[in-house]
């Protein structure tokens, strides 16, 4: 089926565009399967406050752990869940830090059957009304290209935590024709057939997938890391995040932990809660600061 639907739409892209566009997009912002709940992810969720929005008509499920002020924003990525961080979430509120997510819609116990990056976005700005600024953001694949293009649009965060990074739209183009064997003639056709539907008023929009594009629009601290064997998001993605933010970043290059398995790892959890902990709330900021101020007389 794959191989019939993969010789149909190269063929169909080089006579009739417009509906090999509109299949193709349909299959690109389709998640690849809904997984389940892990037994050892179970506990964790079960504590979290849950809540609802709904975004383009889609109930998209949200999770709360804790109520303090300036949470950390947990964003999973494609064909993932929150449940994945589980582990994050139990370091960051040992370290007395509030936690905000959500199930991006077609993921985890959100409905709908596909996510955008504009859908993204929209549920991060719907959250950031609800619980007010975010201290950080932890986010893997999908969810780190999905967080700068949302803290471009007037979110901020103090931190970005981004495991296993997707930097830019072309790369996730790039997987998505190899994966399906498709030609330029259909990416081309998906392209017009998007920037017609989501962006008919920018004629440049790609660049704004691009999470190093403008790097002075997001004065964020970023740690990124990126295993030498994920075989989903290649190293150089991360790699082009941290050169494009320079002395703002840093990168970590971890092996044997691919691109799912980084997710569990304790050494990888205490790196980013150790990060993402560090980050005053607003009760202690002023306190810190004198405290900082006070450290350079000596």
């Amino acid at each position: 089926m794959a191989s019939l639907l993969s010789t149909t739409l190269n063929i169909t892209a080089r006579v009739a565009p417009g509906p090999a566009g509109r299949v193709a997009f349909a299959l690109f912002v389709r998640p690849l399967g809904r997984p389940k709940v892990r037994p050892g992810e179970a506990e964790v969720m079960a504590r979290a406050v849950t809540g609802r929005l709904v975004v383009d008509g889609i109930p998209v499920t949200t999770y709360r752990w804790g109520d303090g002020d300036r949470p950390v924003l947990i964003v999973h990525g494609w064909s993932s869940r929150v449940s994945r961080f589980a582990g994050f979430v139990e370091a960051l509120q040992a370290r007395g830090r509030s936690v905000v997510s959500f199930d991006a819609p077609g993921h985890g116990e959100s409905g709908g059957r596909a996510t955008t990056i504009l859908r993204q976005r929209e549920i991060i700005r719907r959250l950031h009304a609800r619980h007010g600024d975010f201290s950080a953001v932890l986010a893997h694949s999908f969810g780190v290209v999905a967080t700068f293009f949302a803290l471009r649009d007037g979110i901020r965060a103090d931190r970005i935590f981004g495991i296993g990074a997707i930097a830019d739209f072309d790369f996730l183009a790039a997987r998505f024709r190899a994966g399906l064997g498709l030609n330029q003639a259909v990416e081309d056709a998906m392209r017009r057939h998007i920037q017609r539907r989501l962006f008919p008023d920018e004629p440049d929009v790609w660049p704004r997938f691009d999470a190093g594009h403008h790097p002075e629009e997001i004065p964020s601290d970023i740690l990124l890391v990126h295993d030498a064997d994920d075989d989903i998001a290649a190293p150089s993605q991360s790699r082009a995040i941290a050169a494009a933010y320079g002395k703002r970043a840093r990168l970590i290059e971890t092996r044997g932990l691919g691109h799912r398995r980084i997710l569990a790892d304790p050494e990888i959890i205490a790196i980013a809660a150790e990060f993402l902990g560090a980050v005053p709330s607003r009760a202690d900021a002023p306190a810190q600061a004198a405290a900082e101020v006070s450290g350079s007389t000596r």
